[in-house]
């Protein structure tokens, strides 16, 4: 086939909400079987080390979508806009041809003054691009839509199946029924374990896999490179499923907290207060535990069944041999570990993901199946894209690092040695709980793959020991005897925060040009030449004629 003809490289990118990195039957799980995702990572690599920027939705994927860090993008919780001008994936794949399309969630919050302040149009092209964080709204569905809120595309689709409602995403998707009838909220925990009011195939994954899959139908008579984001909503809450799923597993199926009661003794300020937060007490409940988890196993299969459904589609329209797949999440759920609820802080079971890539080239077939353990960030998915599409990420700008020299079987020398994550807390009650002012409710973490360090401004570090605390029960951040390990990796907070990527106008390649002249010329002009002795050797040497 000429070269001119060969069918385009593609990019599907599927990341699930919420999603714990050992709740899959590939990272271990003892009962939860999820044979699609496994078949996938026997086709590709598993990350087993790979840990997201910030263990919250929004921070985490401005993160994934920028390829930068939060102290970089400057998006620090849910419904922070990114900033106009941030530079996205979009941006990057738009200026070599590529299409980067949106299929469900972003949690991008537009930012409405800066387009104001610019003269832009939120509904302009450009309006568009800038306040969908760099992708083309295919369907954009964030979920946790409450009453008053403009609707998503998927209301309309569930009134034109019958489920009529205000609301019915909440009201029929996302909530049960009594056996007379009556609605049974699904935001409330007490419900997790009815069945969601639509059958199977009205619910939102099966939902979203199908408008993935009329993207990809209708893509092909495009013809141009696309990297699809499909973004499901679950197994974020409300833990809720339909039939099938929610009677697929019991109370039994639960297994044993991941706590210990060492941590509440003299626990660190800031992990106390998150402790202490409403829905970690509920959390905490064995009662809560046996009627989320089940729940959430249900929607976690119910996913593994669409990937299978979706794989079918791609393997008969020849795509799987020219398509990266990647499956993640955008970070974990504690579901009552460590005597909490939510995700929030740096522990395995909240900052640690799944990370499944297939790269179809042939020079990955020697990792195909294989787990990797190098340290992995989320913002490496971004430069992996645009290196897979054959060009050259900028490293100007993108914090992250290709993952197709590991993907191919090399091992780059000088690949990192840890990992960051950050979170800020200044939106919520843990703020008041401590006194903290605003600005300093920062939370840093670093991850070396076995010390866990955490930097919390105005308390003393927490650190914890992956080898011989797997579990991360003791923090030994106060230890005399781990003085040394805290002091290491304090200097590697330090050097991460003195050098981040602030130059992004200008190309290291440019700088490097400049650099290497090994003189300065302004508008043609040599300065702090001697004489005219000096002038004449100078232009001898750079082939300059007087």
């Amino acid at each position: 086939m000429p070269p001119s003809q060969k069918p385009a490289k593609n990019v599907l990118w599927i990341m699930c909400d919420q999603l714990r990195y050992d709740y899959l039957g590939c990272t271990g799980h003892p009962v939860l079987k999820t044979p699609n995702i496994d078949a996938m990572a026997k086709r590709g690599v598993l990350f087993s080390n790979a840990y997201v920027q910030s263990p919250i939705c929004g921070p985490s994927r401005m993160s994934f979508y920028t390829g930068r860090y939060m102290r970089s993008h400057g998006s620090h919780w849910n419904g922070w806009p990114l900033r106009v001008g941030e530079p996205t994936l979009g941006d990057h794949l738009k200026k070599i041809g590529v299409r980067n399309v949106l299929v469900g969630k972003t949690h991008m919050a537009p930012d409405l003054e800066g387009l104001k302040n610019l003269g832009i149009a939120p509904s302009s092209i450009i309006g568009v691009h800038v306040s969908e964080c760099g992708f083309e709204p295919y369907e954009r569905d964030d979920g946790l839509h409450p009453t008053g809120r403009p609707r998503p595309a998927y209301d309309d689709y569930l009134r034109r199946q019958g489920y009529n409602a205000d609301n019915p995403w909440e009201h029929w998707a996302n909530s049960g029924a009594d056996a007379e009838g009556a609605l049974q909220n699904g935001w409330l925990l007490v419900h997790a374990d009815k069945a969601a009011r639509v059958p199977e195939e009205h619910s939102e994954t099966p939902y979203m896999t199908r408008r993935a899959m009329g993207f990809i139908a209708e893509a092909e008579d495009d013809g141009r490179p696309w990297c699809l984001h499909l973004s499901y909503i679950k197994p974020h809450w409300p833990y809720i499923a339909p039939e099938p799923y929610a009677s697929m597993y019991a109370a039994s199926d639960v297994q044993p907290a991941i706590r210990s009661e060492i941590e509440r003794d003299n626990a660190h300020p800031v992990f106390a207060a998150y402790m202490n937060m409403r829905y970690s007490k509920n959390m905490s409940r064995d009662e809560a535990r046996e009627k989320v988890i089940p729940t959430y196993m249900g929607l976690i299969k119910q996913i593994d069944d669409q990937m299978g459904v979706l794989m079918q589609f791609l393997a008969a329209r020849g795509l799987l041999d020219t398509t990266m797949i990647v499956f993640t999440s955008d970070h974990g759920d504690y579901l009552g570990d460590h005597w909490m609820g939510e995700k929030d802080l740096f522990h395995e079971q909240s900052a640690k993901i799944p990370l499944i890539v297939i790269d179809p080239s042939a020079q990955a077939d020697s990792t195909r199946g294989t787990v990797c353990d190098a340290l992995v960030e989320g913002i490496d998915l971004a430069p992996t894209f645009i290196d897979y599409f054959g060009s050259k990420p900028p490293d100007h700008i993108l914090e992250g690092r290709s993952l197709l020299p590991l993907l191919q079987g090399k091992q780059p020398a000088d690949w990192r040695k840890v990992v960051f994550s950050e979170y800020d807390y200044a939106m919520q009650d843990v703020r008041v709980m401590l006194g903290q002012p605003i600005e300093r409710c920062r939370l840093f973490m670093v991850f070396d793959g076995r010390w866990k360090f955490i930097h919390a401004s105005g308390f003393r570090p927490m650190l914890y020991d992956l080898e011989s605390d797997p579990e991360e029960f003791r923090d030994r951040g106060a230890d005399p005897s781990c003085a040394d390990v805290v002091a290491r990796l304090q200097a590697e907070l330090f050097d991460w925060a003195l050098h981040p990527k602030g130059h992004i106008t200008t190309s290291n390649e440019k700088i490097a040009n400049y650099a290497n002249q090994q003189l300065q010329v302004k508008n043609g002009v040599l300065i702090g030449i001697w004489d005219e002795t000096e002038l004449g050797a100078i232009r001898e040497k750079i082939g300059v004629k007087p």
